[in-house]
């Protein structure tokens, strides 16, 4: 039996065989240095002005606040016995002292103050640059009580884009497949890892999630009907969630799908009378146009971020390697020539690498290669298998799926050096195939 990736991460071939930033009042500093904490953060305890306020409250959420900094890996936050301007925010429309900051060596200040009412929790809460002494935001956000930690890493992706131009991740969200309740179905975590919630629970095998570019859908494969694979939808916005594309070429088996940036348009992983290739279809089933057309397996699409081009997967020299073309099929070229078994690619958010995964020993590692074929660098190594390669929203990271301390989990690196490995699933089961969520819309 062959064995290629049909999506983020080697399986069996099962198919034979079945917000942006808040407004700066500056230009965002670029952060250049891989690896390490490019900035330090001062975050006070926010004033909580609730009726009956508990003081834990106010801590924990300056704790999440740290959290989400710390993920970015280009935060870290001062330890509050170090203040010398105080512990707590007083007033928000207070001046700022920047000396007694920048003392400590603090680059952001970060300031709130919380409030709950019937209507929910409110944040307000103000970040300044200490070195140029100036405010760089203040910004109020509303959401159910029960949202505070989200909140909290809200704040944190906003300081971080303030600084660099680009959101944190920390309120993000993964989804994945895990067999921890006794069948492979999809699961939805928090970006570092907690909340997880199963998301299907229909007994059969579900495979390959991948997200729309609003995170309000997700496409995934299922066996659940005949046990024949589909595409299927999960959603909390307008949309119906279950069967998609169902009339697709008669008894053609589906095999995956992948949204377009825009999410108007789906790459289908799709076999006909034996021969798997992708096709491109409009998201309500229309206009279906098939992208390739070979005897060998063409899988695992990922589209460029500009949606013009995608790569993909194809044995087509004898074993699997990395190929792109235009988004209307056209100029295929090979990418990868080093190694003898390539697969699994994942084209980065800001367009710059292909991650993929590479055989090496028997076992798989991680490695990028730029779209051009001219930069091939190795990113996760481990004489276990890691696999699965999903960017994060910000690109800074990405989530894969890894054997290395026996059974499958989901662990989260910084790119480009690999450093900063947190495991995000532990316990009973395997789990794979993670695909990092958009940003979620913003908070108000």
């Amino acid at each position: 039996m062959r064995r290629i990736a049909v999506g983020c991460g080697l399986v069996t071939w099962i198919c034979l065989a079945l917000g942006a930033a808040a407004a700066d009042e500056r230009a965002p500093v670029v952060v250049t240095q891989p690896g390490g904490s490019a900035y330090r953060a001062a975050i006070q305890r926010f004033l909580d002005a609730s009726p009956g306020a508990d003081p834990s409250r106010t801590e924990r959420f300056r704790q999440e606040i740290k959290a989400g900094l710390e993920y970015s890996s280009v935060f870290k936050a001062i330890d509050p016995s170090a203040f010398l301007a105080g512990d707590a925010t007083v007033s928000l429309d207070a001046p700022l002292q920047c000396p007694e900051w920048a003392q400590i060596g603090a680059d952001a200040l970060v300031e709130g103050q919380l409030g709950t009412d019937t209507t929910g929790l409110t944040v307000e809460f103000r970040v300044s640059d200490v070195a140029r002494c100036q405010r760089l935001m203040r910004k109020r956000l509303r959401a159910p009580v029960t949202d505070w930690k989200r909140v909290a890493h809200r704040i944190a992706d906003e300081i971080v884009g303030a600084f660099t131009g680009r959101p944190g991740v920390s309120s993000t969200e993964i989804a994945f497949v895990s067999n921890r309740s006794g069948a492979r179905e999809i699961w939805i975590a928090d970006a570092d890892g907690e909340n997880a919630r199963q998301a299907t629970r229909n007994g059969s095998i579900n495979a390959f999630p991948g997200w729309s570019g609003d995170g309000n859908t997700i496409v995934y494969t299922s066996y659940r009907e005949a046990r024949r694979p589909g595409l299927f939808v999960l959603t909390r916005g307008p949309g119906r969630p279950g069967r998609i594309l169902r009339g697709l070429e008669g008894n053609a088996q589906q095999f995956r799908g992948v949204f377009d940036p825009t999410g108007r348009r789906i790459a289908v992983v799709m076999s006909i009378d034996g021969q798997t290739d992708i096709f491109v279809v409009d998201r309500d089933g229309r206009n279906l146009r098939r992208l390739t057309n070979d005897r060998s397996i063409e899988v695992s699409p990922s589209w460029s971020p500009d949606g013009s081009k995608i790569a993909f997967v194809s044995d087509r020299a004898g074993g699997p390697q990395i190929y792109v073309m235009d988004a209307d099929g056209s100029n295929v070229r090979r990418l990868t020539y080093q190694g003898d078994y390539n697969t699994g690619c994942s084209w980065s958010p800001d367009g710059r690498w292909i991650a993929y995964e590479t055989r090496v020993a028997g076992q798989f590692d991680i490695w990028l290669i730029d779209p051009d074929g001219t930069t091939n660098v190795p990113l996760v190594t481990n004489p276990r298998t890691d696999e699965g390669a999903s960017w994060s929203p910000d690109g800074r990271k990405i989530a894969f799926s890894s054997t290395r301390r026996g059974r499958a989990d989901i662990y989260v690196v910084d790119v480009p050096d690999g450093g900063n490995l947190r495991q995000l699933t532990s316990g009973s089961g395997d789990n794979t195939s993670p695909s990092w969520g958009p940003y979620l819309p913003e908070l108000r």
